[in-house]
């Protein structure tokens, strides 16, 4: 998010995946260890000698659960907006806050798998505040629970070229 400014992004202050796939599609990205995630704003230091990929063309998943299921299955991880209002107090479980928007989307996250657990499906989703949060850096957010906290609202994924 630090180069992607000119596509309408602002770091930590808010933007979209879809612009960020249109940067590395533009421009190639840097593997995590060449420029690794600081959680914080900074300067653009993408070396374009070190690009590791670009993005080819940018798919929206329908906004359904079964889809969003079918295309992890056959394709892999997919960025995703969620609603993140409570997730900071995740301590591990299935996460089913009591309240949580599937219109309000403040947060991309990367979902990766899905699963159940003591009779609850739930998404495996990776997120960005590091390895010491959740479980792992993961969250298993609710399942097949009416689109619950927007988890198919802006649900994206890139040919990687």
């Amino acid at each position: 998010m630090d180069c992607s400014g000119s596509y309408g992004n602002d770091g930590c202050d808010g933007g979209l995946m879809t612009s960020a796939f249109q940067y590395v599609h533009d421009n190639g990205i840097n593997s995590e260890a060449d420029y690794p995630y600081k959680g914080r704003k900074g300067s653009c230091k993408f070396n374009r000698n070190k690009s590791v990929t670009k993005v080819g063309k940018i798919y929206a998943v329908k906004k359904n659960e079964d889809a969003l299921k079918e295309v992890i299955a056959s394709v892999g991880p997919v960025s995703i907006g969620i609603d993140a209002s409570s997730l900071s107090f995740y301590g591990g479980g299935v996460f089913n806050p009591s309240s949580c928007s599937s219109i309000a989307l403040n947060h991309g996250v990367l979902a990766v798998g899905y699963g159940s657990a003591d009779g609850k499906d739930y998404w495996l989703v990776k997120n960005s505040w590091g390895p010491s949060w959740g479980e792992n850096g993961f969250v298993r957010m609710i399942r097949n629970h009416n689109n619950k906290c927007g988890i198919v609202s802006m649900a994206n994924f890139p040919d990687l070229a």
